[in-house]
């Protein structure tokens, strides 16, 4: 008897349980999904959201003009979604910075490569080996990302100062005439060079000549980044030096089309900034 009313009792709590009203559980003010506080996990959500959707705005545009990176075939989703991965995970390990428009195309090149491999193995770890080498790859330059660093020594402001006293060092009357001539500073022009490492101004071949040299040069990367930039614009000079502020603006922000060796090797053989050497001994 006892046994049943024990059983009997049992089903009116479990029915108790689902057919009455459900308990209300309290939650705190950081898990409130309408909390703008950081810690909040919807906070976090959303902020993870909205970097992804912009990583995927992004990528469509990343070398519309090539399908394995652009189109909706199978391999060009396929592509995108392992870059995507990529940047998220980027991301997720660098808070203070996280993503930054334009990390898309300094990550093309890497994932390229890899993808490309002619050993099938190689190619199917493209994404593990295109994050490790882009982590290693913005390692020497990610504090150019970081807008409270802009205005230290490691920031982007202090590079394209170092630019602009490599010019001068070379040239100088090329770099009186961009400074106070026409006035196109820098920042107009050497802001993209350097920190998107000069994607945005050559094709994807291109690109990948002046990486082996950025990468494989004893100066190291950044240091070649410069001399390249410095190289730019001098072979350039007789036009930069007839042109105004709006024409050299132009002329630079779509730099034209150049022979990939002979600018590596007026790069290589430039004057080094030593006023640069003389403040970091």
């Amino acid at each position: 008897m006892k046994e049943e009313a024990f059983q009997s009792n049992e089903h009116n709590n479990a029915h108790s349980d689902t057919a009455g009203p459900l308990i209300r559980h309290e939650i705190s003010h950081e898990d409130h999904p309408l909390s703008l506080g950081k810690a909040s996990v919807w906070h976090q959500y959303f902020e993870h959201t909205e970097i992804a959707e912009q990583i995927d705005r992004d990528l469509q545009r990343t070398h519309p003009e090539m399908k394995f990176f652009s189109g909706e075939s199978s391999f060009g989703r396929k592509h995108r979604e392992s870059m995507r991965n990529v940047l998220l995970l980027f991301s997720k390990l660098n808070p203070a910075i996280r993503y930054v428009q334009g990390m898309n195309e300094v990550l093309a090149p890497l994932y390229y490569v890899f993808s490309t491999d002619t050993d099938e193995k190689n190619a199917s770890n493209a994404e593990a080996d295109s994050f490790s080498c882009f982590v290693l790859l913005l390692s020497d330059s990610v504090d150019h990302f970081c807008q409270q660093l802009d205005n230290s020594s490691v920031g982007i402001l202090s590079t394209l100062s170092r630019l602009s006293d490599l010019l001068k060092a070379n040239d100088e009357e090329l770099w009186r005439h961009l400074e106070f001539t026409s006035k196109v500073k820098p920042q107009y022009y050497g802001f993209r060079w350097i920190t998107l490492l000069l994607t945005q101004e050559f094709n994807l071949q291109s690109i990948l000549r002046i990486w082996d040299s950025l990468i494989s040069s004893p100066f190291g990367i950044q240091e070649m980044l410069l001399r390249v930039c410095c190289a730019m614009l001098l072979c350039v000079k007789s036009r930069l030096l007839s042109g105004d502020f709006a024409a050299n603006l132009k002329l630079l922000q779509h730099y034209p089309e150049i022979n990939i060796e002979h600018l590596l090797q007026v790069a290589q053989d430039l004057t080094p900034d030593t006023s640069y050497y003389r403040m970091s001994s």
